[in-house]
């Protein structure tokens, strides 16, 4: 059975940092990339950054590059999500998700974890 299991959110006031961790297991397809994505109240889940398992190759959101670093420790089977100069706007449920059909960073999510709450007051 493939698990997704995010920890390592909470509060933070603007400017600081949080790293959250997705420790995955169950994985049976060799190549598969791993996303973080996240949904604000009232707003659509958008997409934040991924990494690809085959060559570690990385995507990030514009409104993130330069802020947030994903990194993937393949002896840990977790991906990890280092944020750093938060912001308000930050402030949403985090999530990870496999996407197992290829390790492109197609944005084709198969497999979810169950959120952890990111909220930075201003």
């Amino acid at each position: 059975e493939v698990q997704l299991v995010e920890s390592g959110g909470g509060l933070v006031q603007a400017g600081g940092s949080l790293r959250l961790a997705c420790a995955h297991s169950g994985f049976t397809f060799d190549d598969y990339a791993i996303g973080w994505l996240r949904q604000a109240p009232g707003k659509e889940r958008e997409g934040v950054t991924c990494i690809s398992s085959s060559d570690g190759s990385t995507y990030y959101a514009d409104s993130v590059k330069g802020r947030f670093t994903i990194s993937s420790d393949n002896a840990k089977n977790t991906v990890y999500l280092q944020m750093n100069n938060l912001k308000p706007e930050d402030t949403a449920v985090y999530y990870c998700a496999a996407e197992s059909y290829g390790s492109s960073c197609l944005g084709e999510y198969d497999y979810w974890g169950q959120g952890t709450q990111v909220t930075v007051s201003s």
